[in-house]
């Protein structure tokens, strides 16, 4: 069973950074490919960014430019450096691991939810105006 744990979140004025961490447990993670959701108050859990096994980087639309998403494998961690924050970013993060997938994957199965078998708990992040 992966366990997936992250950090990094909390307050921000507009404009700044955070970076978010995700580490998970077990030996599975080389083998899979991991992303990053958001749900904030009242709304869906969306995609925010995903990288599959050979390093290949997938964004949203509203982050494109302003998140990076990274991986080491050999720390079994994912990263997600959020820039320029705005207000609209405001919302609970979840880091996400799929099962064994390809080496290769493509954004439609990245931005499906059910390509996840484990998720974190959440962290919060929230951007002050």
């Amino acid at each position: 069973q992966v366990q997936l744990v992250e950090s990094g979140g909390g307050l921000v004025q507009a404009g700044g950074s955070l970076r978010l961490s995700c580490t998970a447990s077990g030996r599975t993670f080389k083998d899979a490919a991991m992303a990053w959701f958001r749900q904030a108050p009242g709304k869906e859990r969306d995609f925010v960014a995903g990288i599959d096994r050979s390093g290949g980087t997938f964004y949203s639309d509203s982050v494109k430019g302003r998140f990076t998403i990274s991986r080491d494998n050999a720390k079994n961690t994912v990263s997600l450096q959020m820039n320029s924050l705005e207000p609209d970013d405001t919302a609970v993060y979840y880091c996400a691991q799929t099962r064994r997938v390809a080496f290769f994957a493509n954004m439609n199965y990245l931005a499906d939810q059910r390509s996840y078998a484990a998720w974190g708990q959440g962290t919060q992040v929230t951007v002050s105006s």
